[in-house]
Formats: structure tokens, C-alpha cells, sequence
């Protein structure tokens, strides 16, 4: 792992590279760089390039990004020497991330004539990411993937580490695969386009990294988030680093979370039985799930004796104040619902829950035999 860096363009305003090695894993045996900072985008082609040669390339992006970005990204790569194949388009959503649009996607990609060398370029956010990384992995048994992602919660989380999937009945990315992408490109400035929901929503991946390793980085939270949510890029580039940064240690430890990566999944267990019971809708979005998540497992950590209930306060308060869900909407919940999610939860082993809870701020841990009776009162009283 190296030290994140500057990176000097004559072309764009200098941003970071974080780079991600796993040339220790027999698996993936290369590194990436995740570049990071402003009108990237516009040099996605020559970074492409730089780093991968000249490709054919397929782009796949959603109906809300499209119109803004597409043409542009079309653009950049022709100039740069690439060649592109076709973009397809996908209905933006979370339920969108499915069966059916994983199959047209790939049906659309063999369709345009790819051999082994073209790469897939994720132009996106999550969702698309998740799915066009599972096309890259199916597609020829395996192509390379570019991640371009638009949304705060892709650049700080979903695009780097390399799980791809898509949500079925039985839960959340419950079908998919590890492939990793052979660049990052993370442009700052296509986050002042993105509705304020979707900047929260991003914003409660950025503070799960302080909860889970990181009580300076929390406390930098708590000073800078306001600004961050504001626009200031100078802040958004610095959280998006920072994030990165710990993400990729920890990716690089652990790729296929049998260890330590587990505890990426902070509020994730809980915040996807919350997803998953409202139907993956615009009631709750993921990263409003996770803050939920995160509030109910350090509410569960406090009632276990585990965490102080000054700790709670101080992640309770906030999210309220930067405006995240405290509490969950409005919903016909069921409890057995929830538990059954849960029980489904791909980290559950042996039919029994394994759960991330926290010693305190900065202090994650991997808590596996939960008691299920216990995680049901917690649902009870939250749901009161």
C-alpha cells in the first residue's frame, strides 16, 4: 500500500491517488489506482489509457445520469484512442438492480461484439456500479471494469473493493461476485449535481469509517460534515481520501471478507432487513438504511454492556444534525420480517447471526452467535 499522493495534470485540479495492491492475493494479482479530485471526468480517456492501453470499451451508466455525463465520457475515450462499442442504459433505482436488467445488460454487451480486451466503464452510482461490475465478471468468464462513479456513496464506498451483485427476493446483493476494477475514477465535481438525499445518503458511508477504525476521523466528521454536505470540495475530497484510504487497507487484507473486511458491513446487517422489508423503494435509501443500521447496532452494543450511552448520544446526535434518519419512516414493519432478513444475511454462519457492534467510537468488532431473542427486543423498542 502506498501513500496517497498528488497527482500532477496539467488538465485537471490536482486530486489524490490511493493505490490498492493486492500483489500479495493469488487471486487478483495486480494493484489499481483510485484517482480522486476535481474535472476528473474530463480525463478519463487519457487516465484510461495511462493505465490500461487503448480498448474497446462499453459503457453503462442509468436514466438520471445519461443525459448529464454520457455524451461527455463518449467523448473523452474517442479522443483518447478508445473505442466505444455502445452505452446502454438502465432505469436508475435501487430496484432496478436486478435479474432482469442483468440479463438485458449482458445480452447488450455480447451483442456489441466484445472480445477479452474490451473493458466495461460503470458510469454511476451504486447501482450501477454493483451491476456493471457483475456483467464484467460474467461476460467472456471475466473482462476489466472501469469505475466511474457519480454518486458520494459510490466514490466513498461501493466503486472500490470489488463486490459487484444484484438484490433478489431473498435479500440485498445476495447474488454476485468478487471482480475487481482496473481503475477508480472519482470526480468530485459530479457530486454538485446530486440531490441533497443522495449527498446524506453518501455522507453515512463516510462516517461509518470513523465508527469502525477511526475516532479522529469521526471527530472530523462532526466539525466538517456540514461543509461537506454544503459542496466544499476541498472537504469532500479530503473524506473521499480518507475513506479510500481505509478501505482499500482493509480490502487489501481481507479481499473475500472471511476476516477483517466484515466490518465494512457497520449498520449494514440491520440496515438491509430495513431495505429489504420496504422493498428496496424510495422510502429508504441504502445509505439512509445504514445510518439506521449504525444507530441500531451501537444501541444494541449499549444495551449488552459493550458501549457507553455517550457514545450512542454523540452518533445519534450527529446524524440528526446533518440531517440523516434517526428514526425509520413510516412502514408497516414486521418484526419475524426483519429477523427472517437477517437470519438470510450473507454473513450469517451456521444459521446464526454475526453481527458488527462496537466497544465505542472507533472500535468496531465482528460479534458472532448473537442472540437472536436479544436482536428482536432491539427491533421491538426501536420500532415502538
Amino acid at each position: 500500500m502506498t501513500t496517497p499522493v498528488f497527482v500532477e495534470s496539467a488538465h485537471f485540479v490536482p486530486g489524490k491517488i490511493v493505490r490498492v495492491d493486492f500483489s500479495s492475493a493469488v487471486s487478483v494479482p495486480h494493484a489499481y489506482d483510485i484517482v480522486i479530485g476535481q474535472n476528473i471526468l474530463a480525463e478519463a480517456g487519457t487516465l484510461i489509457r495511462m493505465r490500461l492501453g487503448e480498448r474497446r470499451c462499453v459503457i453503462v451508466t442509468d436514466s438520471n445520469i445519461a443525459p448529464l455525463y454520457r455524451s461527455r465520457v463518449e467523448a473523452v475515450l474517442v479522443t483518447a484512442g478508445h473505442e466505444v462499442l455502445t452505452s446502454i442504459i438502465i432505469p436508475a433505482g435501487e430496484a432496478n438492480k436486478n435479474s432482469s436488467q442483468l440479463q438485458m445488460v449482458l445480452d447488450r454487451v455480447l451483442e456489441a461484439g466484445i472480445d477479452r480486451k474490451t473493458i466495461i466503464i460503470a458510469l454511476g452510482g451504486g447501482v450501477v456500479g454493483d451491476l456493471a461490475g457483475l456483467v464484467a465478471s460474467l461476460a467472456l468468464r471475466g473482462i476489466d471494469f472501469v469505475q466511474l462513479p457519480t454518486s458520494l456513496l459510490a466514490q466513498v464506498d461501493s466503486s472500490v473493493g470489488g463486490k459487484t451483485g444484484i438484490d433478489t427476493a431473498h435479500g440485498k446483493n445476495t447474488i454476485g461476485a468478487f471482480h475487481q476494477p482496473r481503475l477508480v475514477l472519482a470526480d468530485v465535481t459530479t457530486l454538485d449535481s446530486l440531490p441533497a438525499r443522495e449527498m446524506r445518503a453518501g455522507y453515512a458511508e463516510v462516517v461509518k469509517y470513523g465508527l469502525i477504525s477511526n475516532a479522529a476521523f469521526f471527530q472530523w466528521c462532526c466539525a466538517r460534515g456540514a461543509q461537506l454536505l454544503g459542496g466544499n470540495h476541498e472537504a469532500i475530497i479530503y473524506a473521499v481520501n480518507a475513506s479510500c484510504t481505509a478501505k482499500a487497507k482493509i480490502v487489501a487484507e481481507d479481499e473475500r471478507e472471511t476476516g477483517v473486511r466484515a466490518l465494512l458491513n457497520f449498520g449494514h446487517t440491520f440496515g438491509h432487513a430495513l431495505e429489504s422489508v420496504t422493498g428496496f423503494s424510495n422510502l429508504l435509501i441504502h445509505g439512509e438504511a445504514v445510518a439506521l443500521g449504525m444507530i441500531l447496532a451501537t444501541r444494541f452494543s449499549v444495551g449488552l454492556g459493550l458501549c457507553s450511552q455517550n457514545d450512542y448520544e454523540q452518533i445519534y446526535n450527529h446524524f440528526a444534525s446533518v440531517g440523516l434518519p434517526i428514526v425509520p419512516p413510516p412502514f408497516s414493519y414486521d418484526v419475524d420480517a426483519l429477523m427472517h432478513c437477517m437470519a438470510h444475511d450473507k454473513k450469517a454462519e451456521n444459521g446464526k447471526l454475526t453481527l458488527i457492534l462496537t466497544r465505542g467510537i472507533g472500535q468496531a468488532f465482528v460479534s458472532r452467535n448473537v442472540d437472536a431473542n436479544e436482536v428482536r427486543k432491539v427491533w421491538q423498542e426501536f420500532l415502538k
